[in-house]
């Protein structure tokens, strides 16, 4: 039985979007759970400035508090050296860096063109694989930007291209606004594929028009085997009104499990999971497994 890596994003790219405020415990109790379900790779937060993400300003803490020695990788993301200084302060095993596919998107996010954000990870990067800490390389706007629109595939290969070379295990491809299809998602793994090995690659997919699992589909089918997914479809998408950002991971591994792969996951402990977030957050979950499922038991 093949297996297909899930990595959870949840309680880091899905929290820091929530506007209602999440406590250090809840958070704790959020990633024992998705540890508890099976999953192996879960993202534990982000070491930037709180003043911007207010929601990962205890990432220190979160960090200390859980076994960093327990047979899970607890990534998170690092956008500069200050990032690294305190990542290394948490003792991480593995960051993650971002890259966009998009000039206008990198401007206005970051106030640096695409050379120029390469260029600033150049350090990050040289000492952290000096430190033995593996780094995980994202790309933004893969499938789309919300100021540009379109985005030519081999704009998304020539960033994934750089982000391996400088020594990223793996690239992520994020469809940012969720406005990729399949044949969008065909053409963009055709060129990307061509400058990094597809065993390298990883599909970041956001449900804004419901499209995220035939995206995931078409990319298993390119030969895709890493996946990033959010408990309970956690996190907003800022750039598209009205979007539900993140596919969610019941969701995800319901049909991995459909399709014959192995996941590690146990879909009830997960459906569990998403509806104990849910409930901190006051709302029902942002996935259809966890809602067809019903109240957790």
């Amino acid at each position: 039985m093949t297996h297909v890596k899930i990595v959870e994003v949840g309680p880091r790219d899905g929290l820091q979007n929530e506007k209602h405020s999440i406590s250090l415990a809840t958070k704790l109790e959020l990633i024992e759970r998705l540890a508890a379900a099976g999953l192996r790779t879960i993202e534990a937060g982000a070491f930037v400035s709180p003043k911007w993400v207010p929601q990962m300003a205890d990432s220190l803490q979160v960090l200390q508090a859980l076994d960093l020695n327990a047979g899970i990788d607890y990534p998170v993301l690092v956008p500069n050296d200050k990032g690294l200084d305190a990542a290394l302060e948490a003792g991480v095993r593995e960051i993650a860096v971002f890259g966009a596919a998009s000039e206008a998107f990198s401007q206005k996010n970051i106030n640096a063109s695409i050379a120029e954000s390469l260029q600033r990870f150049e350090s990050v990067m040289k000492r952290a694989l000096a430190e033995g800490i593996k780094v995980r390389g994202y790309v933004s706007c893969v499938l789309g930007c919300p100021y540009e629109g379109d985005i030519a595939p081999y704009k998304v290969a020539e960033v994934a291209r750089a982000l391996y070379n400088m020594g990223c295990y793996e690239i992520s491809l994020g469809d940012t606004i969720g406005v990729g299809t399949p044949n969008k998602v065909t053409a963009m793994l055709d060129a990307v594929s061509e400058a990094v090995p597809v065993a390298k690659l990883a599909g970041h997919f956001h449900d804004t028009y419901g499209m995220a699992i035939a995206n995931i589909h078409t990319a298993l089918q390119a030969g895709v085997r890493t996946f990033d997914s959010s408990v309970s479809g956690l996190g907003g998408c800022p750039y598209a009104k009205g979007a539900s950002g993140n596919v969610a991971t019941e969701d995800v591994v319901y049909l991995l499990h459909g399709l014959g792969y192995h996941t590690g996951v146990d879909l009830d402990k997960l459906a569990d999971t998403a509806w104990f977030i849910a409930e901190a957050l006051v709302r029902e979950p942002g996935s259809r497994y966890a809602k067809a499922r019903g109240l957790r038991s």
